[in-house]
């Protein structure tokens, strides 16, 4: 019997070890490696291009929704299950949207993680009980008004801004996220300023409250406001 293979992205030690140890009770599951950071991810999906990935969402460096992105980008064949303690409305949807396959709340995952990762392998959408019903309650009400509800149009913002504003939030200066990124400093401030106008939001203080707001770094991530 050929076994799923998976990649663990979770940046506390302590959680990725206690899922690793969980996996290794499935005859049919085997845990190819581990992530501490939504880059490294990235980085080891290429290289080792497992079955599955389960990622958190607050990862440093690059968080693991716009991991997810990328992740799909580099390994189409690969799954996404997310595994977060963000449970949210924006943040389920968002990782639909950027192709994940199924979405798991940290708190009531241990019990079905193993059931989850079999069947977004097999290609079905998986998600926590309560997220499941929360969806199917929009969708009757959807339904019942007869239309989707209008909603306001998302922001986009490219994989590379995505990059730049969550190392602006985390403190880094334009020079470090330039090495971190491997781009020069002016092609930073270009997606710096790219950022702004989309945001509209002009400082680097309200680009770290909007990080924090919509799941990009965690409000616990100590930050230096330049």
């Amino acid at each position: 019997m050929k076994r799923i293979t998976v990649l663990l992205a979770e940046d506390h030690t302590i959680v990725r070890e206690g899922l690793s140890a969980l996996l290794h009770l499935e005859s049919d599951i085997e845990v190819l490696g581990e992530a501490g950071s939504g880059r490294d991810a990235v980085d080891k999906t290429r290289l080792l291009k497992p079955s599955v990935v389960v990622m958190d969402i607050a990862m440093p460096l690059l968080n693991g929704l716009e991991a997810t992105r990328q992740i799909l980008r580099a390994s189409p064949r690969t799954k996404v299950l997310i595994l977060s303690a963000h449970s949210d409305d924006a943040y389920v949807e968002k990782a639909m949207e950027l192709g994940a396959s199924g979405y798991l709340i940290k708190q009531t995952a241990a019990h079905i993680l193993p059931e989850a990762i079999r069947a977004i392998h097999e290609g079905q959408q998986f998600f926590s009980p309560t997220i499941s019903r929360r969806m199917q309650h929009h969708e009757r009400k959807a339904h019942a008004r007869g239309e989707l509800s209008a909603g306001k149009q998302p922001i986009h913002l490219t994989s590379r801004e995505m990059e730049v504003l969550q190392l602006i939030a985390e403190g880094k200066a334009n020079k470090e996220t330039a090495d971190e990124l491997h781009i020069s400093v002016k092609t930073v401030e270009k997606h710096r300023q790219s950022v702004m106008e989309k945001l509209n939001i002009h400082d680097t203080a309200g680009l770290t409250r909007h990080a924090i707001a919509t799941g990009i770094i965690e409000s616990s991530v100590q930050i230096t406001i330049l």
